[in-house]
């Protein structure tokens, strides 16, 4: 009995002992997750406000953040030229201090009573444009790497802003392009057709004249990237109306959409150039006469949509090269290059156009296009 208990006393201390560590080891496993998804949560709070660049509404929104993620007396952020947000007391100097700092181009430690500062600089395109200055009492070797380390990662969301920003101006600028390259064949076409009709046909000549007003007001409107397919397909409509204006029976045209897609947001001017596209080629080579076939339909989680004309069609070499070309090239209009390279911009490479043709089967091009607009909640 005495040896039982010998045996077993010791072996219920380590049980008891392998227990407890497990608990322990748990206990810690579980704070150190729990500080894991702190810190992750406050750094995705201070995010949103930093991918809008660095201004003062930015720096207000994220600095309180930026506090909680140092866990340091106060934290500031200074512009090259000015203090524009701060949580806690902030000393007069922070922006001598962030001027200094701009001058080293490092990080710099400035001891003082009650509280010193580590200020780092902040970057964006390789250009230094601000200072993150943290205040504690103690100014150890840790806390300089963490505010240098959180410095870094601050410059890094900014840098996200002005790539977001050139991409916009970029985007912006492309359509301003796209505007002004609205071909000024169909313009002087258009306006030298409704002439015919002045004294021949007055009334026709105004209805005309109306809608090339209205396809001018939504063409060169000032708009968002995005349109619904409904506006899309109004401007196709009107375009057509000064396009069969001009050739008369010889154009024919089908349109053929489901009402489910009509609200299917979709990126501004994406049809009409292939509808231009797909007339200026059509007609050619069949005696001056050709149709165009426009088919929308639901698809899901997507809207697929087909451009399609009977002409001569190409060799699928050809037609490569045709979405491989430069859209900013003189002379290069506003066809399927441009329409391929802002679906792929905008959607990624797996959108962009699917050109089917062959000699003598015409050309039908595909575009598809997610029902939920990018970026949407």
């Amino acid at each position: 009995m005495l040896t039982t208990a010998c045996v077993v006393l010791p072996l219920l201390a380590f049980v008891l002992g392998y227990t407890l560590a497990r608990r322990r080891a748990s206990e810690e496993g579980r704070s150190g997750a729990e500080a894991t998804f702190t810190t992750l949560h406050t750094a995705a709070l201070a995010a949103p406000a930093l991918r809008t660049g660095l201004h003062r509404d930015s720096a207000r929104k994220a600095v309180r953040h930026l506090r909680a993620l140092l866990g340091t007396h106060s934290v500031a952020i200074t512009s090259t030229d000015a203090a524009l947000a701060w949580d806690g007391p902030c000393t007069d100097e922070v922006l001598s201090y962030a001027r200094t700092t701009l001058a080293a181009g490092r990080a710099q430690v400035f001891p003082g009573e009650p509280y010193g500062a580590v200020v780092v600089p902040l970057t964006a395109d390789g250009k230094i444009i601000g200072a993150l200055a943290a205040y504690d009492e103690e100014l150890s070797a840790a806390l300089v790497r963490t505010v240098t380390e959180v410095g870094r990662w601050v410059s890094g969301q900014l840098e996200l802003a002005e790539l977001d920003s050139s991409r916009r101006r970029a985007l912006e600028a492309e359509m301003r392009a796209l505007r002004a390259q609205i071909s000024p064949h169909f313009v002087y076409n258009a306006l030298t057709t409704i002439a015919s009709f002045v004294r021949t046909d007055p009334g026709r000549a105004r209805e005309l004249l109306l809608d090339f007003a209205d396809f001018a007001r939504y063409a060169l409107r000032r708009a968002d990237d995005f349109t619904t397919l409904a506006d899309e397909l109004t401007c196709v409509d009107r375009y057509l109306l000064l396009e069969r204006a001009r050739f008369g029976d010889k154009l024919r045209f089908s349109l053929q959409v489901m009402p489910e897609v009509l609200p299917v947001p979709v990126p501004f001017l994406c049809l009409q150039p292939l509808v231009e596209n797909a007339i200026k080629h059509g007609m050619r080579g069949r005696g001056g006469t050709g149709e165009v076939r426009v088919v929308a339909r639901d698809a899901g989680p997507e809207a697929h949509i087909t451009v399609e004309d009977d002409g001569v069609g190409m060799d699928p070499d050809r037609a490569r090269k045709v979405l491989d070309d430069d859209p900013g090239r003189e002379g290069a209009g506003i066809g399927l290059a441009n329409v391929d390279l802002r679906m792929r911009q905008i959607y990624g490479d797996d959108y962009g156009l699917v050109v089917e043709t062959a000699p003598g089967t015409g050309t039908k091009v595909r575009l598809r296009v997610p029902k939920a607009q990018l970026g949407a909640p």
